[in-house]
């Protein structure tokens, strides 16, 4: 049997966690796949995704709260302006979009771009319920962003980049259609120093869901290839060795041991950059 590629493997837990919402099975990041799907071995991990929206969860639908699998809150972050046009890449169930669009009021627009039917779906659905009309869901990959070259004020995004198996791509898309001047504000898993390549393999497993995330200056490095200026990377929540125990040791590894190599050299971060 052919190996899965990154993207499939990406769209198919994603498949899976819109299902679990829409199937009335809680939060779709913990736990297992739906009855009858097969499990990609790739569950969340709570504190990654746990208490990031604080009382704006009550301004969007439940089951966009459910499905939301960032690290951060990037809408609350990138000081969004009425009547600007934002983009979030990999926007999931929709819940940093809706909130985008009531950042930038009617005379802004919100765009959130997503690979998964599955999580379009259940995107358009909750729109619908929260009444919110200044908003579109896309479907495409981010690496292809299908919006025209200097189209969009703000790129927003919550723990999906790292996802992607080229970021360089990513970014080159994300800087073509950003309007001069545009700003890049994504939440992102990030790490920090050098780690094993095997601890740095299972902890990422358990911090972004997969393998993927990059080093800060690597980050750092991309961005400004792209052509983005003004780069600040700021940690906003540091992962630590026992938040992940239970996990590691049932990888067969001893958590005390590693502990000094990789303890909070994992992180989420707010990303901004700018576009000339």
């Amino acid at each position: 049997m052919p190996t899965k590629s990154i993207t499939d493997v990406v769209k198919e837990k994603y498949g899976q966690a819109a299902l679990r919402v829409i199937g009335g099975q809680g939060n779709s990041c913990c736990g297992g796949a739906p009855s009858g799907i097969a499990n990609t071995g790739l569950d969340c991990c709570d504190p990654i995704t746990s208490n990031l929206y604080g009382a704006e969860a009550g301004e969007v639908p439940e089951m966009a709260l459910a499905a939301s699998l960032g690290c951060g809150n990037p809408t609350a972050l990138a000081e969004l302006l009425p009547g600007e046009t934002v983009l979030d890449l990999g926007s999931g169930g929709g819940i940093d979009v809706l909130l985008s669009a009531r950042r930038v009021g009617p005379t802004g627009k919100a765009y959130g771009l997503d690979m998964t039917g599955e999580m379009l779906s259940l995107a358009r659905a909750n729109q619908a319920k929260a009444g919110v009309t200044n908003v579109e869901f896309l479907e495409g990959h981010i690496e292809h962003i299908p919006l025209p070259d200097s189209s969009v004020d703000v790129i927003i995004s919550n723990c999906v980049i790292n996802l992607s198996a080229d970021k360089d791509r990513v970014l080159r898309e994300a800087f073509r259609v950003l309007k001069p001047g545009g700003r890049f504000a994504v939440s992102d898993v990030v790490t920090h120093g050098d780690i094993p390549a095997e601890l740095r393999s299972h902890i990422l497993l358990w911090v972004g869901c997969l393998a993927g995330a990059l080093e800060e200056t690597e980050y750092r490095a991309k961005l400004a290839a792209a052509g983005f200026t003004a780069i600040d990377v700021e940690p906003t929540r540091v992962y630590h060795v026992d938040d992940a125990r239970a996990f590691l040791t049932d990888k067969g590894l001893d958590v005390d041991a590693i502990a000094p190599l990789v303890d909070g050299k994992f992180f989420s971060a707010f990303i901004r950059a700018r576009k000339p």
